[in-house]
């Protein structure tokens, strides 16, 4: 029996899941937890086989929860589930030490094959992404400029490309707003950006986050403009 917990702050997608797993005979829930220190909380207290994990829950960022995780003994097989394309998070949670990643999107049969997989303790990625992965090392990829970032610094970078604000990024990840103003800087810094305007375009042009968002008070947008990038100093 495959003991599970669902890790995911919204009840409807709690709900749907439990029931795909009700649907096999195979797997047992043992536990829910709605962000990542009810996360901790259980995976502490009960015996987990795979933890099904969605990657934008309140509170730590979704890598440094499963690191903190892989610290457990014993500890979890981790499958993250999330509604961002793989290339949002995938390589960032592979690294972290998560077993598998799955997009939302997939039937309740992949779900279910996936979670047998990373029981049986194999990596599962759908076959899209391992081609990726193989054209990535083949190929000699050149990183793009949000790869260059920390794994806080994306996570504070993808919610600035989403237009939240300072304060709230602040609350979600557990963070001073003066320390999150601190990772924007280095953010745009690494980028060679100007402005959060410019974080905004560069995520959604990318697909990196969803449309953006109407403006509102605070820093003006213009998603239409293209990006400008810092003057180097020989170019001065």
């Amino acid at each position: 029996m495959i003991r599970l917990v669902i890790a995911d702050d919204h009840p409807v997608v709690r709900e749907g899941l439990k029931y795909v797993v009700s649907q096999n005979r195979d797997m047992q829930l043992v536990g829910e937890a709605e962000d990542a220190r009810s996360t901790l909380e259980i995976s502490r207290s009960v015996r987990v086989d795979v933890l099904l994990l969605d990657v934008s829950m309140p509170g730590t960022g979704v890598v440094d929860l499963i690191r903190s995780l892989r610290a457990l003994r014993p500890n979890p097989r981790i499958l993250v589930l999330s509604v961002h394309p793989e290339r949002h998070y995938a390589r960032r949670v592979l690294q972290a030490g998560a077993d598998g990643y799955l997009t939302k999107t997939h039937s309740p049969t992949a779900l279910a094959a996936a979670i047998r997989q990373v029981y049986a303790g194999r990596k599962y990625v759908t076959p899209a992404l391992a081609e990726e992965l193989a054209l990535d090392l083949s190929a000699g990829r050149h990183a793009t400029p949000h790869e260059a970032l920390s794994n806080r610094e994306y996570e504070v970078f993808r919610r600035l490309g989403a237009g939240s604000r300072v304060n709230e990024i602040a609350s979600e990840l557990g963070l001073s707003a003066k320390t999150v103003r601190t990772y924007r800087s280095r953010i745009l810094e690494k980028m060679n950006l100007t402005s959060t305007a410019e974080i905004i375009f560069y995520a959604v042009h990318n697909g990196l986050v969803g449309p953006a968002p109407s403006p509102e008070a605070g820093e003006p947008r213009h998603p239409s403009r293209p990006v400008r990038r810092r003057r180097s100093a020989s170019s001065t």
